[in-house]
């Protein structure tokens, strides 16, 4: 194990406020937050619908760039990688997992998991490889040649979570994973994430409302209002 990965901070945010400016008028999407996500933890956000949770991820992705205050990803601030930069860094240090899994219908699990590896400059056979391993520790390698119309839904988001961290990623981002599998789906899902991080010297932030999910976390935020209202 290297030591210095090991609670190292990967996502830092200082006071950051997020403003939406529509209809003549600005929105608040998160307002003076501050927290940090360090390796080998998962991290859960929680909170209900409306309260700040997918534009906090879309800030810590650079998706979004804050109104005010500081992110820093890998410990650089995200106002000073370059718009090429940024991009190769989510090619291959940060992961993310939806709600809705946004697979490709036509490809299968297998491609699905390949095409991103691809991106990043693998050749056919890796690709193809680390796949193959991938699917295998999520027991669903005999779905290798499958398209994900075959799928349950629990199967579709392990394949989701295969496809975020085949390229090793520092940092996996999940938006609601769970919201559309039954109770032990969820939690299955979860305790993959959560072994991720601590095998692979991950983080894995979790933005949720299911309160399932709080035994699973090493630490929780609780959103309301586009504020954080308190952590455990």
């Amino acid at each position: 194990m290297n030591n210095a990965l090991v609670n190292s901070t990967v996502l830092r945010l200082e006071n950051v406020s997020k403003i939406f400016n529509g209809s003549g008028r600005g929105t608040i999407g998160v307002e003076r937050v501050s927290f940090e996500a360090r390796t080998e933890e998962l991290l859960l956000l929680l909170g209900p619908s409306g309260s700040g949770k997918t534009t906090l991820l879309s800030l810590a992705a650079g998706l979004l760039q804050p109104t005010s205050g500081l992110v820093q990803l890998f410990g650089k601030s995200i106002e000073s990688y370059s718009a090429a930069e940024l991009q190769d860094l989510r090619a291959h240090q940060v992961g993310f997992i939806f709600q809705t899994f946004l697979l490709i219908e036509s490809l299968t699990v297998s491609e699905n998991v390949e095409v991103v590896l691809r991106f990043t400059g693998k050749s056919r056979k890796e690709a193809r490889s680390r796949a193959a391993s991938l699917l295998e520790m999520f027991e669903i390698g005999h779905l290798a040649e499958e398209f994900p119309a075959t799928l349950s839904q629990g199967e579709k988001q392990r394949v989701a979570i295969a496809r975020a961290i085949a390229n090793g990623a520092g940092l996996i981002l999940a938006d609601e994973p769970t919201g559309s599998l039954e109770s032990k789906q969820g939690l299955e899902i979860i305790r993959l994430l959560r072994d991720y991080a601590k095998s692979d010297h991950g983080c894995v932030v979790v933005a949720s409302h299911d309160l399932r999910l709080v035994e699973c976390a090493d630490r929780v935020l609780r959103m309301e209002d586009g504020r954080l209202r308190s952590s455990s």
